[in-house]
């Protein structure tokens, strides 16, 4: 009887394959009221977002957390709602954005929370006003969104993540646990036997047909899963 294949014990969600959500300050949506308004008390690094997370003190003294925009400040006041000036870090329907303004955090549907353009560095561009409202993002594809879906303007923070090297393998590693990902992986022919059905030999190969069908138990399921034909490496 062989053991448990790596995709049953990452499915089966131990304390190894699960987010280290207790380490997290919280989910990041707009809240649900129709206006808003707050003072930025603290700018935090959150494990579980790469964009800073700002701690915003609401008017009815309860603390929500919102992403950072590029040149937020602790005591800054922000605004959100139909009544909202469009400045920077305000939180207002993409209807009443002007055209060529530049937004982040952007819902695809009303009342989602935020979608779009989270990630640091990252923003869209309002393009034009009609029945939607015609968004580039930042792939340089062109979106229509509905007026009613809330956005915040200007660009997210932390933009240049990306630009500082991590130089060692162990901060690559404590980067990925921090989310609960895999910082590196055995290949199945390297194993043995028992652990996975590609292991075993004298010699590192898969010594059996790699596709595997649909109604495979999941132990089995590792290569090629119901394919609709093999591919060839020489074709």
């Amino acid at each position: 009887m062989g053991k448990r294949i790596l995709v049953q014990r990452r499915g089966k969600g131990g304390l190894m394959y699960r987010s280290p959500s207790h380490r997290h300050y919280g989910q990041i949506r707009y809240p649900s009221m129709k206006a808003w308004e707050g003072k930025v008390e603290k700018l935090v690094r959150d494990p579980g977002h790469y964009a800073p997370v700002a701690i915003v003190k609401m008017d009815d003294d309860s603390s929500r957390n919102f992403i950072a925009h590029n040149g937020m400040f602790e005591g800054q006041k922000i605004k959100g709602g139909v009544d909202s000036p469009a400045n920077q870090g305000n939180t207002l329907p993409l209807g009443l954005i002007p055209d060529g303004a530049i937004v982040y955090n952007v819902e695809v549907r009303p009342g989602s929370g935020g979608n779009i353009a989270r990630t640091p560095g990252s923003f869209c561009t309002v393009v034009a006003h009609g029945e939607n409202v015609t968004l580039k993002l930042p792939s340089g594809k062109m979106r229509d969104i509905k007026p009613a879906c809330l956005a915040t303007i200007g660009v997210t923070g932390g933009g240049g993540r990306n630009s500082k090297p991590f130089l060692k393998a162990g901060k690559k590693i404590h980067a990925y646990s921090s989310r609960a990902k895999r910082p590196f992986s055995v290949r199945g022919v390297a194993m043995n036997a028992i652990n996975q059905p590609h292991g075993g030999g004298n010699h590192q190969h898969v010594g059996r047909p790699s596709t595997v069908g649909r109604n495979a138990p999941p132990g089995r399921k590792v290569g090629r899963l119901s394919p609709r034909r093999k591919v060839k490496q020489n074709a």
